[in-house]
């Protein structure tokens, strides 16, 4: 699960891709120039989509392998999912679709966020600025942990889990696949939250989140179940 996160020294003059365009990418595309490394090609499903700053646009699996068949040595470049919200699933998904081509996932964490060296991140996982990942927590693929949130001692993320900007897991916090914790949320220590489950903005969470099920309010309650 655990994956070596890209320092400057790590990615200094490594190129990268990025699946997507929108805000995401624009946070990515900044994050990755902070560590001295470079996005040479952008990816989207949506052929409307703006095209970020100097780059094309490569529409789709088709544009993908397009561009790829241009590239003598994919294996030297490195992939993102630039892709937020409570999309977990979409990221995975690109994450398999690069790693089927030979693209290097790497984890990548903001210079000013705060990562304990005992954490373990997954391939693809994005720490932002000013985000903290504490000590013996285990984060899996395809994770963002956004701005100034925190992910607090012994947390385990699943897979495409999202934790929002400003949102809190307190310690021991239990988070299942494709979960996302809403801006400025709060999950008391020793809680669960179930896998494709939703924990709106600003809600305090008390007690365990069935899996599938979106909660808010302080106290958090359910609101409704995500459809199937």
């Amino acid at each position: 699960m655990s994956c070596a996160v890209c320092t400057a020294s790590a990615v200094a003059e490594r190129a990268f891709v990025l699946w997507g365009s929108a805000g995401h990418a624009l946070v990515l595309v900044d994050l990755l120039a902070r560590l001295g490394a470079r996005v040479v090609a952008s990816f989207d499903n949506d052929e409307r989509a703006a095209p970020l700053p100097g780059l094309d646009l490569h529409v789709g699996p088709a544009g993908f392998e397009r561009w790829l068949a241009t590239q003598r040595d994919p294996g030297s470049v490195c992939g993102l999912a630039a892709i937020g919200g409570a999309r977990g699933r979409d990221r995975l998904a690109i994450q398999a679709l690069f790693a089927r081509h030979g693209l290097e996932l790497p984890a990548v964490a903001h210079p000013q966020a705060a990562l304990d060296p005992g954490a373990a991140l997954g391939a693809g996982t994005q720490v932002l600025a000013q985000a903290v990942v504490a000590a013996g927590a285990r984060l899996g693929a395809a994770c963002i942990v956004n701005h100034r949130a925190g992910v607090d001692h012994e947390c385990v993320l699943g897979d495409g889990v999202h934790v929002g900007p400003g949102a809190t897991l307190c310690g021991l916090v239990r988070v299942g696949d494709g979960a996302f914790v809403g801006a400025g949320a709060v999950v008391l220590p020793r809680l669960a939250i179930g896998a494709d489950a939703v924990v709106g903005a600003g809600a305090v969470v008390t007690r365990d989140v069935p899996d599938g099920a979106v909660v808010a309010g302080n106290p958090a309650r359910p609101v409704q179940r995500k459809p199937s």
